[in-house]
């Protein structure tokens, strides 16, 4: 039977600067790499920090994304661990959300931008094109963001119809005044989303794992589920550390999305 991979969600602070979520992310690949993780996914945006009218943030620098996409490859290869990088892309005028993966060498194997866009994030990005899935060793998974797994199945579908075995989700989910602030995973009194989490993996037949930020009174936190929709792991609620799993790969078998008769994003 083949060993199995080891994932590190990495559920950390909202950065304080840019440049801190650079500092606090090279530590967290560094301490995936120790655990013995071969991927370590970060949350939405967590390069440079995510951009919402609550946030303060200094405007999109492409120079400094570039910079900072080397030292966390840089990182990478150090600690021989794969990444998932929430961050954002600049492109002439547009400014993108996008999932930057990095190899355990620390090379840039591609970027998948945010197609399906909060209406919110209207007034800050673009919305990107295309889709893509991604090979780290024997491991092959997609890249959904945020509002894209919780209201739209057709883009995990369309992963794991081209063989993801794993779909990760980098997201942000902050406390709203007043909101409940559950303290166990999928409460019935919670909001639906961590219940999206384990409808994505069971409709489709693969491992689903979602990553947010460490904020206090969240209404989500990191997870794993199962490829039958079970919950695997998740995170205690507001606490700031690396989520780490083993995940069969041969357990995702990806029958149900086989069976589709549409596949939107061909």
């Amino acid at each position: 039977m083949p060993a199995p991979f080891r994932i590190a969600l990495a559920n950390l602070p909202f950065p304080v600067t840019p440049e801190d979520s650079v500092a606090r992310a090279a530590l967290a690949v560094a301490d995936a790499g120790a655990a013995g993780a071969g991927l370590v996914v970060f949350p939405e945006c967590y390069v440079p920090g995510y951009r919402t009218p609550h946030t303060q943030l200094p405007p999109p620098d492409a120079a400094f994304l570039d910079r900072a996409w080397s030292a966390l490859g840089a990182a990478c290869a150090k600690a021989k661990v794969a990444a998932v990088v929430g961050t954002e892309r600049v492109e002439g005028s547009k400014v993108f959300i996008t999932a930057l993966v990095l190899d355990a060498r620390g090379a840039r194997c591609g970027f998948q931008d945010k197609v399906q866009m909060a209406p919110p994030e209207d007034s800050f990005f673009a919305a990107g094109t295309g889709r893509h899935v991604f090979r780290v060793g024997p491991l092959t998974f997609g890249v959904v963001l945020c509002h894209e797994g919780w209201r739209y199945p057709e883009t995990v579908r369309w992963a794991a119809r081209r063989g993801a075995q794993l779909v990760v989700h980098p997201h942000y989910e902050w406390a709203e005044p007043g909101a409940f602030r559950p303290s166990s995973f999928a409460d019935p009194r919670n909001t639906f989303h961590e219940k999206a989490m384990l409808c994505r993996a069971a409709e489709n037949g693969c491992w689903f794992a979602s990553v947010n930020y460490a904020a206090e009174g969240s209404p989500t936190t990191s997870a794993v589920v199962t490829p039958e929709g079970e919950l695997l792991a998740y995170q205690p609620y507001g606490q700031a550390g690396l989520l780490v799993a083993d995940i069969d790969l041969d357990a995702a078998k990806g029958f149900l999305a086989s069976r589709c008769k549409t596949d939107p994003y061909a």
